[in-house]
């Protein structure tokens, strides 16, 4: 499979080729940790989901990192208001790091749900200070970034290549919606790379001050530098991220290392709902406890939005997931009718009709992750086997093994194939570690222990009597 992506960079479709033969590094923009993440979130990580899926379909070995941004997102996306997750936790009255777990255990319960592959890396951006405080002081001996008092600020005209994601060119930036006005900023556009405020609940003591906490920016940057390296091939996230976030990585980063940080940036659209924006006073801001209590199944979800293509617009209506619950039921209904007339054999035999599809489905994923396209190969076949034309027991079984190699890239039909085989005692010592990790304040392992989990098949959840978990 010779893949071809959509670069936002240069807004063309290009032949991708990793920097390392063979080897892919792909970074997401994952939750900021302060609500549960909503269906819309939720698009954004299937997205991630299907690219590595199809990235390791088509051969590569994929090293992926998700963060958590537990800290420094504000509420305008630059650098006033309140920090997201203090706010939330004031309203709620509680710790903001007991909220940070409260979500982050949310996060991964859905994630787990939703049949998504653990990433490799879940990096927290509060257990990588250090990493981000020798970012800022080498901006600033680069003369890249300035202080002001215990702030740190990036200054945008020092980076001749800011607006090459977004086109916000620095000309024709000015005060205004997202730039407030700050007389402490040599140039409206200039953001924080450190920020300072006696007041906030989640601070840090540094050369620059003892009241201090990381910009937004700064922080996808350290991470990605910790587990990817200088350089790396793809950097997605929602179309809401190209700016100001990406954009300013890759000014800071690139000031930084002084040359081509992300080899490839992708961007999914925004899932609307009912036709519109989500919205609390409209009642409409769903979550995966939404779509069960209506007797769905997360994994009717992610078919709905797993058949749209990721660049194209998405409207997601009650209807439109039944419609898509009664698509995903068909091809369950297809591997079990297989099942039968293939009596249980799983076999990759030589057939014309199954090569043809299977070209067809490794081109349509092949051409931007043309997902829908690659669905409809499959659905094709179905109607085949419906119409006899598929008649003996051989080629039942050269079609049931393509529609598993399908289901291993798009993983409709629930995560029954390949799972880890974990007793129950096994499951148990898991967890009492991963709670020991807690406790002593190491999340890193502890949320790795919790992925490890994930991809076995064990959900868990808070409950007041403690850990409650469940095989799925």
């Amino acid at each position: 499979m010779e893949l071809r992506f959509r670069n936002t960079l240069t807004g063309e479709i290009e032949p991708f080729e990793p920097i390392e033969e063979g080897k892919v590094g792909l970074y997401h923009c994952g939750p900021t940790v302060y609500a549960r993440p909503h269906i819309g979130n939720h698009r954004a990580f299937l997205f991630a989901d299907l690219l590595r899926r199809v990235l390791e379909y088509a051969g590569f070995e994929v090293t992926q990192v998700m963060n958590l941004t537990d800290v420094g997102h504000l509420t305008d996306d630059a650098d006033e208001g309140e920090d997201k997750l203090e706010k939330r936790a004031r309203r709620e009255k509680i710790d903001p790091w007991d909220l940070v777990e409260k979500v982050s255990e949310s996060f991964f319960t859905d994630l787990a749900s939703l049949a998504v592959m653990p990433a490799h890396h879940y990096p927290r951006a509060t257990g990588h200070i250090p990493e981000m405080l020798e970012m800022v002081c080498a901006l600033i001996e680069k003369g890249n970034a300035y202080q002001v008092g215990e702030d740190v600020y990036f200054h945008v005209p020092s980076f001749a290549k800011y607006g090459r994601l977004s086109g916000n060119k620095v000309d024709n930036l000015e005060a205004g919606a997202r730039l407030e006005v700050n007389p402490d900023k040599k140039h409206p556009s200039d953001f924080a790379l450190w920020k300072s405020d006696p007041d906030h609940l989640m601070k840090w003591e540094s050369q620059f001050g003892p009241h201090g906490f990381p910009g937004w920016h700064i922080e996808c940057s350290a991470m990605s530098r910790k587990y990817l390296g200088d350089r790396f091939d793809i950097h997605t996230g929602g179309e809401d991220n190209i700016f100001p976030h990406h954009e300013c990585e890759i000014a800071q980063t690139e000031a930084l290392i002084e040359k081509s940080w992300v080899s490839t940036w992708m961007h999914t659209r925004f899932l609307q709902v009912d036709g519109g924006k989500m919205s609390k006073s409209v009642g409409n801001v769903w979550t995966l406890d939404d779509v069960q209590e209506r007797g769905f199944s997360p994994l009717d979800f992610r078919f709905f939005v797993l058949r749209t293509h990721y660049r194209g617009a998405m409207n997601f209506t009650w209807e439109a997931l039944k419609g898509a619950a009664e698509a995903r039921r068909n091809l369950a209904d297809f591997k079990g009718r297989l099942e039968a007339s293939a009596h249980g054999a799983v076999n990759e035999g030589v057939c014309a009709r199954i090569d043809e599809a299977r070209e067809l489905f490794q081109a349509a994923l092949a051409e931007d992750l043309n997902a829908s396209a690659a669905l409809a190969v499959l659905f094709d076949l179905r109607s085949d086997f419906l119409q006899g034309d598929l008649k003996t027991a051989e080629e039942a079984s050269a079609a049931l093994s393509f529609l598993l190699e399908v289901d291993g890239v798009f993983g409709f039909l629930g995560p029954d194939e390949g799972i880890i085989s974990l007793s129950d005692e096994e499951v148990e010592s898991l967890i009492a570690e991963r709670e020991e990790a807690r406790q002593s304040k190491n999340f890193q392992r502890a949320d790795e222990l919790r992925a490890s989990l994930m991809e076995a098949g064990i959900v868990l959840e808070d409950v007041a009597e403690g850990i409650r978990w469940h095989r799925i």
